[in-house]
């Protein structure tokens, strides 16, 4: 008694840390009870056990052990602070816990580590777990194995990172123990569970029978998905909605307990695996043999590659030297089973590098598209097997001037395997990575294709049309095809239908809900007239009918029947009063002044069902139709037509039989209005494009000019108001230009005039056309676009709501708008320089001595100048212009960039193929210590993203890479670009992600101007990637936040309150001086 009274009146803290082991059970006792007690989690007296839980755990007594860790567990629960004690506590419990003999310590201590996990601690719990498995005692290795497990089942993948696990299985099965072997074998179960096939690969070279084994276990395996079971503090909503299922009867009907998109994430496979370097692994003769006379010598350096490009996933490097030897084999060697062997190898590397690869995919597809005129099986199939690997690595965009190019060849075999490549790269494309700008020039291609003599090339092209069908949609595809046959457009739609996408169904689905489709088997009709309704009754009585194909304003292809005048009398005269027909022609021009008037009563209080439009326009035209002399009636007339547009089901044919006659008379003094009200009306049922169209073209045809300037005008109001979406700038240009070259001055004023307007929406592009012009013409021209300078162009007013149906997608429109620029980019000629780039050329680049260096680099500056306008295959000049951007002489890297930035401006948006391989190597630039030098990379950068805009930049690996580099005039530098261009983008790719810890560790960098950059660029960071994925990135960060930092944390703005909460619960900060205002 006389020991206890030493230690029974001691604090319970104090208790803990006694020598005495009868005093620490005392003390966890009475902890125990003081942490269930306590209901503040942030009571200042969780702070006074922060550095004795640890010793909780690894107390060297058993029985004084197994209290401590009940008292642990209590505190991990309740208190505020417990995050800050996750790794010495996990640390203590592998080492001192796991290793006990009793069963009752063993679950403590898993339950200790799961609870950390629920407090949002996974990361370092299962860090620590994974370091317990190099433990040389068997029993740590299967409690870790066994706690994974449990954190798996109950968390879920979503949670549990899978990659390290799965990285360290195939050793765990390799281990003597036998209790280890079968415990790897449960988790690998569980873990198959969550991912299924995907992991099979990274288990590939266990032992035969463990893999047999498993294959039993995983067949047992329900076919349902799992569910998380557990849930993290910021997961309340989740537990609740689980709870109220389970309280419901479970979940009968496999409801998903995430909503949206928050469906357990599917596991790529390939990103389980490890990265296998083998470019030292390369024979050291092997560019040697390639280059052999022998074809054996050949083929066996061709099959050291093909073992090496085996390996699954492949670590980057430079394979530039790789890739062109293989290209030389797939398009020069004579040995056709050399060409398969080459092609086998490249399918292999674009696998193992995926988008790795893109750089090169541009260089390669060219030739391997113009080898499909072999025709042996084994060879087709291998290059077939080649270009869709390499597909997978880039984009559509990136390589359609290359696919486009080789549509042209004469050779069938390879216009059919480039139509069957473009089907088969469509099935990968979804409505937004298969815009109108890109499906444009490849429905042109495919179109000439479908005419085509060999029956193949014609079935391919059909194939990839209806593919295209199928992924956007018809909204987007049809007006492409308004010129195309109903026999062809029947067999276009059959080759949809048997389409199956890579998504698994149809993308262009959204589309084509909102279009009107005919009954299946019957004969879509335009209601242009009441009448078409009884098309029976009407072909019956007028013998045959004049067809016409249509685009309705619903994008659908419609069949309009010409009708005969006979036909359109006899339904006029069932909606109009009988005098208006009789007087219509009348010789007195009151009497026509007053069948007008009752016209235009009638057409007031008709339904638009009711109104046979055709037949009212053919009616009005009628002698003296648009020759009427009396401006009264002929303003009546016009009004009549604005009235029909607008109230009717307004047909092109309604449209083609009045637009002649409002073209002739818009310049009317009297009469000029009401037909640009006219004209207004119908490009409002008819869309602008189509009606634009039709007017300049008859404006242009006769020589009238103040009809011609007229109309020019109205144009320029029109664009305003309907917007540039879907103009054919190209026939725009053309008439522009002619009205230019007039001799009358409003003529030339108007065609200025129409010029500033269009450059509101094509921007500097559009000048390009006009370099040629006088100079005196000229400088008008620049004067206009300067007063439009710093202006936006105005929303749409009209022509929306009516073909949209009420339910537009202002975003697509948006989007739209943007390609304008480059479309109108896109019909510049451009110079093929490829064959100016000579081998002596390239050998003049990488010369030695400077002076010859510089010379080359004078040569291409020159050929880019006399070009102007470039095609964007440039041969090996991109390899040559990249080694020159680490020249040791700076004047040859800043002339490189300069060639760069001509390149941008002569290649236009076709660059972005160029961004991997040229791109990346500027910005690397950007870490040179000159400043005129980083000055120069930057303009360069800049001068390409105008071209190809920041998706290509934020793509993959590249950037974050750039900003790992521990260069602080690279990171300043980049941050700082970043944080200009981030604020302008509406999206971004995900990979952006990838680049948040490399941003925080600028956060905490010693440079001070990398520091406030990387505070510059944090809140646009966050405004694309979202609060809870940078919040979640914080936990990586290494300096603990202390009580004040994490109050003044806790203060911030209402709107992320709970959100902020989760951050401190991971308990890791960078200093309070940087926090950005935008978190707090």
């Amino acid at each position: 008694m006389g020991d206890d009274s030493e230690w029974i009146k001691l604090s319970i803290d104090q208790k803990c840390e006694h020598k005495l082991w009868k005093a620490r059970v005392n003390g966890y006792e009475e902890a125990l009870k003081l942490f269930q007690k306590i209901e503040d989690e942030k009571s200042p007296e969780w702070s006074k056990y922060l550095g004795l839980i640890k010793k909780f755990v690894t107390d060297s007594n058993a029985v004084a052990q197994l209290k401590g860790l009940e008292a642990a567990l209590a505190y991990v629960e309740n208190a505020h602070v417990a995050g800050k004690t996750t790794g010495e506590v996990i640390s203590g419990v592998v080492n001192k816990v796991f290793n006990q003999p009793k069963a009752r310590a063993k679950e403590l201590g898993i339950d200790i580590c799961l609870m950390y996990i629920e407090i949002e601690k996974g990361e370092p719990v299962q860090e620590e777990l994974l370091k317990g498995l190099d433990n040389k005692n068997p029993k740590i290795i299967v409690a870790c194995i066994e706690t994974l497990r449990k954190a798996l089942s109950e968390f879920g993948s979503k949670i549990i990172s899978l990659k390290p696990i799965i990285k360290v299985l195939p050793k765990l099965f390799e281990s003597r123990e036998k209790a280890v072997r079968d415990e790897a074998k449960l988790l690998a179960v569980e873990i198959y569970r969550w991912i299924r096939d995907a992991l099979r690969p990274p288990l590939q070279n266990i032992n035969s029978v463990q893999l047999k084994e498993l294959e039993e276990e995983w067949v047992k395996l329900p076919p349902a998905a799992p569910k998380q079971t557990r849930f993290l503090r910021s997961q309340q909503e989740l537990k609740a909605k689980f709870e109220q299922q389970q309280a419901a009867g479970g979940d009968a009907d496999g409801g998903n307990l995430y909503d949206g998109d928050e469906v357990v994430p599917q596991v790529d496979a390939y990103e389980l695996l490890e990265a296998v370097e083998i470019l030292s692994k390369l024979p050291k003769d092997f560019y040697d043999k390639i280059e052999a006379k022998k074809w054996q010598e050949r083929k066996e350096a061709l099959e050291a590659v093909e073992m090496l490009v085996k390996n699954p996933k492949l670590e980057a490097g430079d394979y530039a030297d790789m890739v062109k030897v293989l290209k030389k084999v797939v398009g020069k060697d004579t040995n056709v089973m050399l060409v398969a062997l080459a092609a086998k190898c490249l399918a292999g590397l674009a696998t193992g590098l995926r988008k790795k690869f893109g750089q090169y995919a541009g260089q390669v597809v060219p030739t391997i598209l113009e080898k499909f005129k072999e025709k042996k099986p084994q060879v087709v199939q291998a290059l077939q097997e080649a270009i869709d690997a390499i597909f997978l690595t880039t984009t559509l965009q990136n390589i359609s001037e290359d696919i486009l190019a080789v549509m042209d060849n004469k050779n069938p075999t390879i216009k059919q395997q480039t139509s069957l490549f473009i089907a088969r790269s469509f099935r990968h494309c979804t409505p937004s990575s298969l815009p109108k700008s890109l499906l444009k020039p490849f429905c042109a291609a495919l179109l000439k294709h479908i005419n085509d003599s060999a029956p193949e090339v014609r079935d391919a092209a059909f194939e990839a049309l209806g593919t295209a069908l199928k992924v956007a949609g018809e909204k987007a595809v049809n007006p492409f095809l308004a010129d195309v046959d109903k026999l062809k457009l029947d067999r276009i739609k059959e080759c949809a239908e048997k389409v199956e996408l890579a998504y698994g169904k149809n993308t262009g689905g959204a589309a084509d809900k909102k279009e009107c489709r005919p009954a299946a088997g019957k004969t879509p009709v335009l209601s242009g007239a009441a009448g078409d309704k009884d098309t029976k009754d009407t072909s019956a009585k007028s013998g045959p009918l004049k067809k016409t194909v249509c685009l309705a304003h619903d994008g659908v292809n419609l069949v309009v029947f010409c009708l005969q005048i006979e036909v359109c009398e006899e339904r006029a005269s069932a909606v109009l009063p009988a005098s208006c027909i009789q007087q219509l022609d009348s010789g007195n021009w009151k009497e026509r002044l007053a069948c007008m008037e009752e016209f235009q009563k009638a057409v007031e209080l008709m339904e638009r069902s009711e109104m046979p439009c055709q037949a009212l326009v053919r009616m009005l035209a009628k002698k003296p139709g648009w020759k009427e002399t009396n401006f009264q009636v002929m303003q009546m007339k016009l009004h009549i037509v604005a009235l029909i547009a607008q109230k009717g089901n307004f047909s092109k044919t309604s449209a083609q039989i009045v637009l002649d006659g409002l073209v002739d008379k818009i310049g009317d003094v009297k009469c000029g209005s009401n037909a640009k009200e006219a004209m207004t009306a119908i490009a409002e049922a008819c869309l602008l494009p189509w009606t634009a169209e039709q007017v300049m073209s008859m404006a242009f045809s006769q020589k009238n000019p103040k009809n011609q300037s007229e109309t020019l005008n109205w144009l320029s109001n029109a664009i305003k108001e309907f917007g540039f979406s879907g103009l054919n700038v190209k026939a725009f240009i053309s008439n522009v230009k002619t009205a230019l070259a007039a001799t009358n001055p409003a003529v030339r004023t108007a065609a200025i005039t129409l010029l500033g307007v269009m450059y509101l929406y094509v921007g500097p592009p559009l000048r390009m056309f006009f370099e040629d012009e006088k100079p005196a013409l000229l400088s008008q021209i620049d004067a206009e676009f300067e007063k439009m300078q710093g202006q936006t162009a105005p929303a749409p007013t009209r022509g929306t709501s009516r073909h949209s149906g009420g339910s537009g997608d202002d975003g697509e429109e948006r989007d739209e708008q943007e390609d304008i620029g480059n479309d109108v980019v896109d019909l510049l000629p451009r110079t093929e320089i490829s064959d100016k780039i000579t081998a002596e050329l390239v050998s003049k680049i990488g010369d030695k001595n400077w002076k010859i260096r510089k010379e080359g680099l004078d040569e291409v500056t020159s050929i880019i100048n006399d070009a102007k306008f470039i095609q964007p295959n440039i041969g090996e000049l991109s390899a040559a212009l990249k080694c020159r951007l680490n020249d040791s002489n700076k004047i040859l890297v800043q002339q490189t960039l300069s060639i760069l930035q001509q390149l941008a401006m002569a290649m236009g948006p076709n660059i972005r193929q160029h961004v991997k391989n040229l791109g990346v190597p500027i910005i690397t630039v950007l870490g040179d210590s000159k400043n005129n030098v980083r000055a120069a990379a930057l303009a360069t950068v800049n001068a390409w993203t105008e071209q190809t805009g920041m998706k290509e930049w934020l793509e993959g690996e590249d950037l974050s890479e750039e900003l790992k580099k521990e260069n602080p005039f690279l990171r300043q530098e980049l941050l700082g670009w970043l944080a200009d261009k981030l604020p302008t983008l509406r999206s971004v790719p995900s990979d952006l992600l990838l680049c948040v810890p490399h941003l925080y560790s600028c956060l905490e960098d010693r440079n001070g101007d990398v520091r406030k950059k990387a505070q510059d660029a944090l809140p646009f960071f966050m405004m694309h990637l979202g609060f809870e994925k940078m919040a979640k990135a914080t936990g990586k960060l290494k300096v603990l936040l202390d009580s004040e930092e994490e109050a003044n944390f806790q203060r911030s703005g209402t709107g992320h309150a709970r959100k902020s909460q989760s951050i401190f619960q991971s308990g890791r900060r960078s200093s309070s001086s940087q926090i950005p205002d935008c978190i707090r």
